[in-house]
């Protein structure tokens, strides 16, 4: 399903969040967060350290409850007991460690904890012939040619393991992906093969939410944009409301960034301290001192 496809088919969205909070205690860790996943579209929320993000996922993931606000799934409001839950509303997680074991097989990898058996009663076994199958057509979807299912799944690159956890989900039936830093430990190559493998994900008529702190990495496949910072919500834009230099500078701060550029002038005596506030002041779009 292509963008244009997913998008004109209407309908609710496949997750929609409205003004969701969240407390830990006297701790605000999300408050009045709002957002829609629709169907072949790609989310981006970005934040630095801190912003939310991760309190946003395991919310959306069934493992934190929200305590105000509204969770929508295809416009049935939802409030989930667990992660069973959110997996059985078709909303599939692919962490930062991405839940292989490395020692293990590709094919085991990608039927871990659900592998396909055959026969009854005491003549039941493992069919390893139909996951092996499975495995290597899922993955040739993605584009990965598999030549030895056997091989430790560890040995592979880490976009290729993305891709391993990505075909996992939607073969087990994920509506929603999400994404968490898919791309925050991968050099420039393998960042760029991940990306690859969220447009086939949103192709194939997936809502993504693609959480990052990478801007650089997020605006090439974004659709839309959320952005948080310390639990809140900045601003919310369709990509044709905003561009790769004004996310960058809503992620950097702005005037704060510039506030800071020019304390360091002041500050600076050396030349390693003048040369970062003119990287600050460039980023906050201010001139080179």
């Amino acid at each position: 399903m292509s963008q244009g496809t997913a998008a004109s088919t209407g309908g609710p969205p496949l997750l929609e969040v409205r003004t969701v909070s969240k407390y830990f205690g006297n701790v605000i860790a999300l408050h009045d967060v709002s957002m829609q996943v629709r169907a072949g579209e790609v989310t981006c929320v970005l934040g630095d350290n801190g912003a939310g993000k991760s309190t946003l996922i395991k919310i959306l993931s069934g493992v934190h409850s929200y305590d105000e606000g509204e969770f929508l799934v295809e416009g049935r409001k939802v409030h989930f007991g667990g992660p069973r839950d959110a997996r059985a509303a078709g909303i599939s997680v692919v962490f930062q460690d991405l839940a292989t074991v490395p020692l293990m097989s590709i094919w085991r990898n990608f039927f871990l904890g659900s592998e396909p058996t055959s026969g009854y009663g005491p003549t039941r076994h493992l069919n390893v012939r139909f996951a092996k199958k499975v495995m290597r057509e899922e993955l040739r979807k993605m584009g990965i040619d598999v030549r030895d299912p056997d091989q430790p799944v560890g040995t592979l690159s880490g976009g290729e393991r993305q891709a391993v956890a990505i075909a996992r989900a939607v073969y087990f039936g994920a509506k929603v992906l999400i994404l968490d830093e898919p791309t925050s430990a991968l050099g420039v190559r393998q960042s760029g093969i991940v990306l690859k493998y969220v447009i086939q994900a949103r192709e194939r008529g997936l809502g993504v939410i693609f959480i990052t702190h990478n801007p650089h990495h997020a605006y090439p496949v974004g659709d839309r944009f959320v952005l948080l910072n310390r639990g809140r919500l900045m601003g919310s834009f369709a990509k044709s409301e905003t561009s790769l230099a004004e996310l960058t500078q809503m992620m950097a701060g702005g005037e704060e960034l510039e506030r800071l550029s020019k304390e360091l002038e002041k500050m600076a005596t050396e030349p390693e301290l003048e040369q970062v506030a003119r990287e600050l002041a460039e980023e906050a779009g201010g001139k080179p001192a």
